[in-house]
């Protein structure tokens, strides 16, 4: 590796352009336009074809995207059909305005008004690279020439869009902006927007890309933000940015970018675009929705969308993708468990409407995800905190305090030894054989009652083939069964963390309890079901001790 070749290739506006760093936060949603089609397309191994690309622009239109970018059109026969499917099938709403991209050379422009021809709401794209090492390497033309390739682009877009007697919106993007010295990318944009004389009904875009991302995310801001201030006619101008993710940075760069001035950003889904992608949309839409900015595009079922993403691409999305991948919202982690628990009994208990439960920036139901599935996930990792949340939330199992513990060491060792996430029916199967329904030594027949100097219970212990009748006084039913048992198997401990509560209503309610036989050593725990609540307290009894006399 040598570091020595490497300099930076940005360039600093001449004066300071730093008041975006007093802002704090984005405060409303910018304009959205979706490359996905085109810059996303051109990117990927095998690009969409015309029925898939379709199928993609109608998802676009549902998630609520208004502007969408559908390909540069002089590029290729599928691009043009593509084009001219979605204009002669009626397929474009209204109130979506599509965008094609072209080159500032004059066949190209022409080519590309021949696809439009017929749409209804159209932006007319067209670039040029202007940056240091395009103008020297690729093109080999001074400043002046590459400027009035702008300028007779924009000439000639005016001039076909009048001759064809339309209203086109225009777009304008100096390529590799980032690489342009701020200066002189401002006399660029200037001069095509003095052809183009935009106005308050017909705004111009200017488009300043970030094609390959060369510098950190507050670079970018200083450069917008230059360029914000200078603009000509900015009032009838919208800025819009178009990050590319290199250094990783495409998101905090359209953040930055938005707190400099842009009024519009152009970016795909889950980031997909050439090298390491363009700015990932759901990331930066779903950032703002977490500080309660409305981003108007709709991520509410986020499995649904990221499916047919997956199938329209064939491009695989992270597990650990902000938002959207499958791991997102996991919590394997025995404390972070815990503390989720927490937070959401925190919320049923005092009616809190403002969304802070911990290690959970939003609440992962606003994107179609469950909490009992995809956020407390169960590993050997895991702790008594989120195993207790499952029971609870999935069987209505609400254990007491210290027997979490315990059965969180079970379900720890159960996918410790079966190496594997453990998912909430193979989690209450733990419970089942571990704690309500353990007899490897021995259960109960029948059981009377009779009542005398207390509660005599008379029960009938099963160990095998043997049948014992044991009888044994206490001071209540439990405690009497419970004095049969230490009598039968000569053990002592105490009885220890009763509680007990209703698994279901109505006249066929089933009970559940628990409890817990306590040796100088440790406590064994036990749970029981059954309709009758004395019925289940012996059940927990009877589990208790089986699992004391396991030990």
């Amino acid at each position: 590796m040598d570091v020595a070749k490497y300099t930076k290739q940005f360039i600093l506006p001449s004066e300071r352009c730093m008041d975006w760093a007093d802002r704090s936060m984005i405060e409303r949603a910018p304009v959205w336009c979706s490359v996905d089609l085109r810059d996303g397309n051109q990117a990927l191994i095998e690009p969409m074809g015309l029925e898939t690309k379709i199928e993609f622009f109608n998802l676009l239109v549902e998630i609520g995207f208004r502007e969408i970018e559908v390909g540069f059109p002089a590029a290729s026969e599928t691009e043009f059909e593509f084009l001219r499917a979605l204009i002669e099938r009626g397929l474009i709403p209204d109130t979506v305005t599509i965008q094609v991209l072209t080159q500032a050379r004059e066949h190209i422009i022409k080519r590309t008004f021949e696809a439009i021809r017929g749409a209804k709401n159209v932006i007319v794209h067209v670039y040029n690279s202007t940056s240091v090492a395009q103008r020297e390497q690729v093109f080999r033309k001074d400043k002046e020439q590459i400027k009035k390739i702008a300028v007779d682009g924009a000439a000639l877009l005016k001039r076909l869009t009048d001759d064809a007697g339309e209203r086109y919106r225009f777009e304008y993007s100096p390529e590799s902006f980032t690489g342009t010295e701020p200066e002189y990318a401002l006399e660029v944009c200037n001069a095509v927007l003095d052809v183009w004389q935009p106005t308050a009904d017909r705004k111009a875009i200017v488009n300043l890309p970030a094609t390959v991302e060369n510098a950190m995310p507050h670079v970018y801001a200083q450069q917008i933000e230059y360029m914000h201030k200078h603009l000509k006619h900015r009032q009838n101008v919208v800025l819009s940015l178009h990050p590319h993710n290199d250094r990783g940075c495409g998101v905090a760069s359209a953040e930055f970018g938005l707190l400099a001035g842009a009024d519009r950003v152009e970016g795909t889904l889950f980031g997909n675009g050439e090298r390491t992608g363009n700015c990932d949309v759901v990331t930066l839409a779903m950032n703002m929705y977490s500080q309660g900015v409305d981003p108007g595009l709709d991520f509410s079922n986020m499995p649904y969308l990221a499916s047919l993403y997956q199938t329209y691409t064939n491009m695989h999305i992270s597990p650990r993708q902000p938002y959207a991948g499958e791991l997102v919202f996991a919590a394997f982690s025995g404390s972070h468990q815990d503390a989720i628990a927490k937070g959401m009994r925190f919320r049923e208990e005092t009616g809190r409407t403002v969304w802070d439960v911990p290690y959970l920036p939003i609440d992962p139901k606003d994107v179609g995800r469950e909490y009992d599935s995809d956020v407390i996930r169960i590993n050997s990792q895991s702790g008594k905190g989120g195993v207790g949340y499952i029971l609870e939330h999935n069987y209505g199992i609400k254990l007491p305090a210290r027997m979490k513990e315990a059965m969180g060491y079970a379900v720890k060792h159960e996918s410790d030894v079966r190496h594997k996430e453990l998912k909430a029916p193979e989690i209450f199967e733990v419970f089942g054989r571990r704690f309500l329904m353990p007899r490897p030594h021995f259960d109960l027949g029948e059981v009377h009652y009779r009542q005398e100097n207390g509660i005599t219970a008379i029960i009938e212990v099963l160990e095998g083939e043997k049948r014992t009748v044991v009888e044994a006084t206490g001071n209540g039913r439990l405690d009497a069964v419970s004095n049969a048992l230490k009598r039968h198997f000569g053990v002592a401990y105490n009885l220890t963390g009763y509680e007990q509560h209703a698994l279901s209503s109505g006249s066929f309610a089933q009970a559940i309890s628990y409890l817990g036989v306590e040796t100088r050593e440790r406590v064994f725990w036990g749970a029981g079901e059954h309709s009758d609540i004395t019925n289940a307290s012996v059940l927990a009894l009877v589990s208790a001790l089986n699992n004391l006399l396991d030990a």
